[in-house]
């Protein structure tokens, strides 16, 4: 790739970068990922469209930042509240509330941007490559937290940190595809077993 695609990802940082990401992170929950164009997310963020392009260079790569964003957020307050846990229960209630938070429809669009991102990430190779990496970093960052954890003898892992990370993460993925398309869903006997889960992977 050359040094003029790559250009934008070193102004990412800029006051109208982030007003865009935030604009066509507020047009997905809206209208989805296929409806959002540079048009609308132009005007939503108050910048012309060649700055669209200038900053992403295609909808699909912004697209992609929108997850990257949101994904470092998510994972950066994870790794604080987990590097406060000082007992196993204490992690097994910020793995819950943590997902509580994500679900909660009243406060955020989350879920329906996640899933809205691996959809169009099936028919986009770069979105594609995209999910896959930031998925393998959640992996690895949460693993390492996790190892700590084994290592200060809170938790006593059954399995690699990784794979422990991974199956975490696909309870919660599986929850809130469920709760996504079943907004009315009584979920708390499955957060209560989703517990006992995550307490027997953690050693209890």
């Amino acid at each position: 790739m050359d040094a003029s695609v790559r250009t934008p990802e070193r102004k990412l940082a800029g006051d109208k970068a982030q007003r865009i990401i935030a604009a066509m992170r507020s047009s997905v929950g809206a209208r989805g990922a296929s409806g959002s164009t540079f048009d609308q997310v132009a005007q939503e963020a108050g910048v012309s469209r060649g700055l669209l392009h200038y900053y992403f260079g295609s909808k699909e790569r912004l697209l992609a930042e929108v997850v990257r964003h949101d994904c470092d957020l998510r994972l950066a307050a994870l790794e604080q509240q987990l590097a406060r846990a000082d007992s196993l229960e204490a992690i097994v209630d910020v793995l819950v509330t943590s997902l509580e938070a994500f679900l909660d429809q009243d406060e955020s669009d989350d879920p329906a941007l996640i899933y809205e991102m691996f959809s169009a990430s099936r028919h986009h190779e770069e979105m594609q490559t995209e999910m896959a990496e930031l998925y393998r970093r959640v992996r690895e960052q949460v693993g390492a937290a996790l190892r700590e954890k084994e290592h200060e003898g809170i938790v006593a892992l059954r399995g690699d940190a990784e794979a422990v990370a991974s199956i975490l993460f696909a309870l919660a993925d599986g929850m809130a595809l469920q709760r996504l398309s079943d907004p009315g869903w009584d979920s708390r006997e499955a957060f209560a077993a989703g517990a006992l889960t995550a307490r027997y992977l953690l050693g209890g």
